[in-house]
């Protein structure tokens, strides 16, 4: 199993078109109807666009999933070929997938919910440092599917409710004791830059499509 989080920005005046785009990709259903993706989601927030994928056997790459909207998404600098789509870096998860059936959803998920935040650049490093921790050692748990991955100071997160909340299957990476016995102590309120009504943390944003699919490895092994 495999967990991709992707940011493409839509061309100015392009939202219409790149929304509509992507709630009519074929290249999405068609992976699914393969067999390779357990989980996908498309979501807008203002002209950003973000994807998360859950494939089986390997990782897949937002472009193949959303072909169509290449048209309609600005190109990012940076690399000598033009890229639509930028990775976002996972910085935080309470729980991975350790198999393809430990990852399947033993029960109806109601809502699947993207979110985004800014925090202030100068507190990035130690927004990480405290979640890597809490991630690795393991120190308390929370929602199995929660993500939360950041490009520049932007992070975008993906939750699932009702929330499924288990130990970690996978042991944690630190063997050290260092996050704070009252989480509060950490103070991610003076991580994150306010939104202009005040607001502090996280908000959610648009969904453009959101899928499932729990008969993935069977129909993988009925293409082979």
């Amino acid at each position: 199993m495999f967990r991709m989080i992707a940011r493409a920005h839509i061309i100015e005046g392009m939202e219409t078109e790149a929304i509509e785009a992507a709630k009519r990709e074929q290249a999405v259903h068609e992976l699914m109807e393969q067999g390779e993706i357990m989980t996908v989601g498309c979501f807008k927030w203002e002209r950003n666009v973000f994807v998360y994928c859950e494939s089986v056997l390997s990782p897949l790459e937002p472009e193949a999933l959303l072909p169509g909207m290449d048209a309609h998404l600005e190109a990012w600098p940076g690399q000598a070929a033009a890229r639509k789509w930028i990775p976002m870096i996972d910085v935080f998860h309470f729980n991975e997938p350790a198999s393809y059936e430990h990852w399947l959803r033993q029960e109806p998920v109601e809502r699947r919910v993207g979110r985004v935040a800014h925090l202030k650049p100068e507190m990035a490093a130690s927004y990480i440092y405290y979640h890597y921790q809490l991630q690795e050692e393991q120190a308390f748990h929370g929602p199995k599917y929660e993500i939360i991955a950041m490009h520049e100071n932007l992070l975008f997160g993906y939750q699932e409710f009702p929330a499924v909340v288990e130990a970690p299957v996978l042991s944690g990476r630190l063997k050290t004791k260092g996050t704070p016995a009252n989480w509060s102590d950490s103070r991610m309120d003076l991580h994150f830059q306010p939104w202009e009504d005040g607001h502090l943390f996280f908000k959610p944003v648009e969904q453009l499509f959101a899928y499932y699919n729990d008969d993935s490895k069977k129909r993988l092994k009925n293409k082979d």
